[in-house]
């Protein structure tokens, strides 16, 4: 049995972590409420050294202890089997927990029932719920398959009318392109009222607009746990292309300082893991219940800002 204890925002070094109950949904591990979680996201990889460099960080994030780690779905099903071949291989050679994603962009509701049969035949017990942007990108406007489902909401309850999956969704502090901030939030209620038991956020950099959502959330009755998202820039060509990935462009404050160091790699990559960590730690201090890290399928960014939370460097 699992005990509940006071949430302890600093509590993110491996043996936070040992307490490991391998049937305990990552929603359980959020209500918990006694530690963050702490997850790292993959993509799956395209050829033999793609997967050579997976398994690299894999084999080193592991000793780490994650409370779980997701693989991506590329646009339009582009990624089908390599993502289920990628989930396949972490469940078969590891003991980590592990999410599939899922996009409704370009398939078909019956292709959608065969990826996630497919998941739950190798034991996935949780899957993220995405609409997906087009092969073009998030500013490419959205077109729905002919046979395929409307929005991230219909797919969470077709997942859940597959199987015992535990969802989740994502969720925009800075607004979904296109959107409002209150339609952001209807539909992430909207989301919750289908099953959905928890949200990942986009990548964002200013903790503000995650509380602000959050608040917005709580106001609106919405209870899910919203786990924030989080990349750091390792380099400098990184700073216009992260605001591209977010919606919004880095604050200026952080530009400065990458731009301070931008003619020496290494420090480009301590400064963006230092942001990073200050990021997650003053969002951890005001109540996020965990970081994802998205590694693009590396370790030593993720390893040396968990290493600067644990010791409390800055």
């Amino acid at each position: 049995m699992c005990v509940q204890h006071e949430y302890r925002p600093n509590a993110v070094a491996p043996q936070d972590r040992l307490d490991f109950c391998p049937d305990e949904t990552i929603a359980q591990l959020l209500a918990r409420a006694d530690r963050p979680t702490i997850s790292a996201e993959f993509f799956p990889p395209r050829d033999d050294e793609g997967q050579a460099i997976l398994h690299r960080a894999i084999e080193r994030l592991e000793p780490l202890h994650p409370d779980f780690v997701s693989v991506t779905y590329g646009a339009n099903g582009s990624s089908r089997e390599r993502t289920l071949d990628a989930v396949r291989d972490i469940l078969a050679s590891t003991r980590l927990r592990v999410m599939g994603h899922l996009t409704c962009t370009g398939q078909s509701v019956d292709e959608l029932r065969v990826v996630i049969d497919s998941y739950g035949e190798m034991g996935v017990r949780h899957i993220l719920a995405v609409r997906g942007d087009m092969p073009g990108g998030p500013l490419v406007p959205w077109q729905q398959h002919p046979q395929g489902l409307s929005n991230a909401t219909e797919l969470v309850e077709l997942i859940k009318s597959r199987g015992e999956f535990c969802v989740g969704v994502g969720a925009f502090p800075d607004v979904h392109p296109g959107s409002t901030a209150e339609n952001d939030v209807r539909v992430l209620c909207d989301k919750q009222a289908a099953g959905a038991e928890f949200a990942i956020t986009q990548l964002f950099f200013r903790p503000a607009a995650y509380h602000r959502l959050v608040d917005r959330l709580r106001v609106a009755g919405c209870r899910m746990p919203i786990i924030a998202g989080k990349m750091p820039v390792t380099n400098i060509r990184q700073v216009d292309k992260f605001a591209e990935l977010s919606g919004a462009p880095l604050p200026d404050e952080m530009v400065t300082r990458l731009q301070a160091v931008a003619e020496d790699p290494e420090q480009v990559r301590s400064t963006g893991a230092q942001i990073c960590a200050e990021l997650a730690r003053e969002l951890l201090a005001g109540g996020a219940p965990g970081i994802q890290f998205f590694t693009q399928n590396r370790s030593a960014a993720t390893r040396r800002i968990l290493a600067m939370l644990e010791s409390g460097a800055r």
